[in-house]
Formats: C-alpha cells, structure tokens, sequence
C-alpha cells in the first residue's frame, strides 16, 4: 500500500491513477490530520512539504521518532527544487526527493527502486519443486543442498520465483535487478540467466526463455 499526502487535488489524483494502473494499492490525503487520523500504515509514503496546517518536514520528523515508522519509505514531492530544500529534507530522514514537476514514469521508478532497496513487501520463503529460496537468510537450495549466488543471481531468481508462471521481459528484469536508471547492455542479463541455470542444476530448466520477449519461471 502507498500513500500520498498531497493537497493539490489535480496531482493526488494523477498519482494515485498511476500507482493504481502500475498495480498499486494506493490512498491520497488532502493534508497531514486527514493522515494522522487515518491510524494506518502504508509501505512507502509520498509526502509533499508544502501542506496546509503541519507542514511535510514536521510530518517527517514525527514519523522518524516514532518506532513503528522509523525505517518507513518516504519519498519527498515537493514544488521546490533548490539544494537547500533537498538537503533539508534528506537530512531529516527523507529516502529520496522528486521535484514538481515530475513525470509519473519516473516516480513509479523511484518507488520501485525504494521499495527494492528497503525490502518492503517481500516475501521471504519461496519455493518451487525441488528450489527453495530464503530471501531473509538469503539462501537458496535445490533438493536440500545449497547453492552458492551472487547477489545479483539471487535477485534475479527471486523476481522470477516471484512471478512464477508469468513472463517477464528483459527490461522488467532489468529494471527490478539492477534498478531503473541501470543503463548496461541487456546481454548483462542473458549471462546471469545463464549462469543461474547451471548453478541450479536440475532446478535451471525451470527458467524458460520467451522468444523476443524475456524469461519466466515455469513450475
């Protein structure tokens, strides 16, 4: 779930439209009470400074003092875009900042990334036949023995056990493993799909190559 406090009423509704369309569960707060009467707590918050009543900075703090949300993702959306204001808000514990105006692509990115990085909503065990992967202990074993991998091949197998069954195409895997703004040759990919397969041993033939499209991992 992500939440935006945003009072402008025109952007809150294109960015929750966005986050929805991107698969999303996502609700919008006119200002920080509406917020804080909410009582819930969503995965990754997207907070803009400049709010009627408590300001996005004094939202921040609050929310970096208190346990429950002390290591919550939040991403600054705010109009202003000096290296004053930036520094400010990172400072008080911000995970990134986007300036008005932003391109919905672009935030979605950032929010992927974030959530990436900080491990929201993901699972921790998944397994597939004789493939186990234990994503807190970052572990992975195929009938019981383990299996050695980088953590760009554990990455990698994780998304596609994620998905199993769907297709994901090369810029997904791209984007999900090495992060929106990765800018190397997509047979990067291919060499660690590769590499997975014959570490996985009788498990690698799970992960099929679609033809033009991408990779998915069939059970």
């Amino acid at each position: 779930m992500v939440f935006i406090i945003e009072d402008d009423e025109n952007i809150r509704q294109i960015v929750l439209y966005a986050l929805q369309s991107a698969g999303f569960e996502a609700r919008g707060f006119e200002s920080g009470a509406d917020f804080w009467e909410c009582g819930a707590q969503p995965d990754l918050l997207l907070l803009d400074i400049m709010l009627p009543g408590e300001d996005g900075l004094s939202i921040l703090k609050r929310l970096r003092e208190k346990q429950r949300t002390k290591t919550l993702p939040i991403i600054l959306l705010t109009a202003k875009d000096s290296e004053y204001d930036k520094v400010r808000g990172l400072d008080a514990g911000a995970d990134d900042y986007i300036a008005k105006p932003f391109g919905v692509l672009e935030l979605i990115s950032r929010i992927n990334a974030l959530l990436r990085r900080s491990g929201a909503g993901r699972k921790d065990r998944l397994s597939a036949g004789a493939l186990s992967l234990d994503a807190a202990r970052r572990e992975v074993k195929v009938n019981g023995e383990k299996v050695a991998l980088t953590y760009k091949e554990h990455e990698l197998l994780y998304c596609l056990l994620l998905n199993a069954g769907i297709v994901l195409t090369r810029d997904k895997l791209m984007e999900a493993v090495w992060g929106y703004d990765f800018e190397g040759e997509s047979r990067t990919l291919d060499m660690h799909i590769r590499s997975l397969r014959a570490k996985l041993g009788v498990s690698g033939s799970h992960i099929q190559t679609v033809r033009n499209v991408g990779y998915k991992f069939e059970e």
